[in-house]
């Protein structure tokens, strides 16, 4: 085929819907929580003695053109596995995606996940049960597989599948696994729990304490500077020759740069001094507005008891008057009977 130029176009095979394919062929982004991946691992610890891997189903959201999900929670499903058969509890992974679903509503099935880096027969005929009708149909299942050899860092890894097979009946079993990218999404409060547990890796009792927010900034702090140490002898090392130069370190040095406020030192200062006054102030004042209501209710009970008591001395003293009227009455109608008849006796 000298002079000649050939071309071979390899996509993706659609097999019958009855067997679990998938209609969409778009690109897959999955992310990762990192509860998600803890839940996994306490699974994986907590296996029985003699069991190789674990498996449980992932939930979660996907985006609107399903091009992107994410892995926000999982439970375990319960499931035995030999070298000739595999069996899974179906029963309870229907009655507890159930359950989640009405305390999550926003969350929909994802696929599964394995503690386990090796794809197999039975990983193909657990992916397609997944990727069925009554699984995450039209959308493809997520297949994530967590390593947990003891002595070894964690490998994370994320499939998608596609059907293969000339038969129905061998396609049930039997599926290609598609690798996607991930990323292990996580925000500031995760990074500070991901951070406090990392630091109970090297103490001997595996624990760590909680660190208040004067701590907490001092450590920010040492980490900034521990950070413009090394930039800084970065860059005095590419200017000396001792170190190759990197255009793309370079360009994102310059751009965070480019984000630095143009203020003095000096105005900096002044501003923060300024700040911390404020938040002095505000804590005086919210003090004492405390103090003054303490104080206001405190009166307010001891007012309330004083008129209680006055109010019973008040009404005793009435009562009195009322019987000593009665008797004043009284002996009144009797002298004015003793002077009507001695009159009538003269």
């Amino acid at each position: 085929m000298t002079g000649q130029i050939s071309f071979l176009h390899v996509a993706r095979p659609l097999g019958p819907a009855a067997v679990g394919s998938q209609p969409t062929t778009a690109p897959l982004n999955v992310l990762i929580q990192p509860q998600a991946l803890f839940s996994i691992l306490d699974h994986s610890l907590r296996r029985n003695t003699g069991q190789e891997r674990v498996i449980g189903t992932l939930l979660g959201v996907r985006s609107e053109d399903g091009s992107e999900v994410e892995i926000r929670n999982c439970y375990a499903v319960g499931h035995s596995e030999t070298v000739e058969q595999v069996e899974v509890d179906m029963d309870y992974h229907k009655n507890m995606l159930a359950l989640h679903l009405k305390a999550n509503p926003r969350e929909i099935l994802i696929g599964w996940y394995a503690t386990s880096s090796e794809l197999n027969t039975f990983s193909a005929l657990i992916q397609n049960f997944y990727s069925s009708q009554d699984g995450t149909f039209p959308h493809p299942a997520v297949h994530l597989t967590v390593s947990t050899t003891p002595g070894r860092d964690i490998e994370t890894r994320t499939y998608i599948s596609a059907p293969v097979g000339v038969t129905p009946e061998r396609a049930s079993d039997s599926c290609l696994f598609i690798p996607v990218p991930y990323e292990i999404k996580y925000g500031d409060a995760e990074k500070s729990g991901l951070e406090l547990i990392s630091g109970a890796r090297d103490r001997e009792d595996r624990t760590a304490g909680v660190v208040t927010d004067i701590e907490a900034l001092e450590r920010a702090i040492e980490e900034v500077l521990g950070l413009l140490d090394r930039v800084s002898n970065y860059v005095n090392s590419v200017l000396d020759e001792e170190a190759p130069p990197s255009n793309a370190l370079g360009q994102f040095l310059l751009n965070a740069l480019a984000l630095a406020p143009k203020v003095n030192a000096a105005d900096i200062e002044r501003d923060f001094n300024n700040h911390i006054q404020d938040v002095l102030v505000v804590s005086y004042l919210s003090n004492t507005i405390r103090t003054q209501i303490d104080l206001s209710n405190r009166l307010a009970t001891a007012a309330l008891t004083t008129g209680a008591a006055d109010g019973l001395g008040g009404s005793g003293g009435g009562e009195g008057g009322q019987k000593g009227g009665r008797e004043q009455r009284s002996n009144k109608g009797r002298g004015q009977q003793r002077e009507s008849r001695e009159s009538r006796d003269n």
